[in-house]
């Protein structure tokens, strides 16, 4: 669903999305007339709005689709759905959703893997046994390692490989292990 089909659904117009949102009326209109889509919109906007319609990020941006978004976004979603739900109903929802198989039998592997880090992070973190059902995922990893884009874009404005060294220093090791460098999950506004 696109967000005039939730509008819809809930009986909300423009102006009182705008209202319960905290965005601009002017950005509602250009994102429900498709000027802007909402997958290029910050992750900040994209959680206002699901927030205000009374839906998971996910489903605003349609994840489920087989249009791929932005990483950077995606990542954010998940941390989202993690504070939002509380660890154990994360847990028991990823295992039910089965999104991690669905996003590597797509192909989408950083999806799959960043998923998969999360949901073993969650387990250790509340002394969860690992779910046995992604065994064969867990020897997959990404070719190159992906970081965030905050880091790449310190490594590039300072001429330094610093930031990067650092943060993966800092790294979780559920993350590390699929090169995914990851520190802050639980830090999401």
């Amino acid at each position: 669903m696109n967000v005039n089909e939730f509008m819809e659904q809930k009986a909300v117009t423009k102006y009182r999305l705008s209202k319960n949102s905290g965005i601009p009326y002017t950005t509602i209109c250009d994102i429900c007339s498709g000027k802007t889509k909402l997958e290029n919109c910050s992750a900040r906007t994209v959680y206002k709005i699901a927030g205000a319609l009374g839906v998971s990020m996910e489903s605003l941006l349609d994840f489920d689709s087989k249009e791929r978004y932005n990483f950077d976004l995606y990542k954010s979603s998940v941390c989202h759905r993690v504070k939002e739900m509380g660890d154990i109903d994360f847990i028991i929802d990823t295992l039910e959703q089965d999104d991690i198989r669905a996003y590597y039998q797509r192909g989408w592997y950083r999806e799959c893997l960043y998923l998969l880090a999360m949901l073993d992070y969650i387990s250790r973190m509340n002394s969860v046994p690992v779910c046995t059902r992604y065994d064969d995922l867990r020897c997959c990893k990404l070719k190159e390692p992906i970081y965030p884009s905050g880091i790449l874009t310190a490594a590039l404005v300072s001429g330094s490989e610093v930031p990067k060294t650092k943060a993966l220093q800092e790294a979780i090791p559920e993350f590390l292990r699929f090169n995914i460098v990851e520190s802050e999950v639980r830090n999401v506004v």
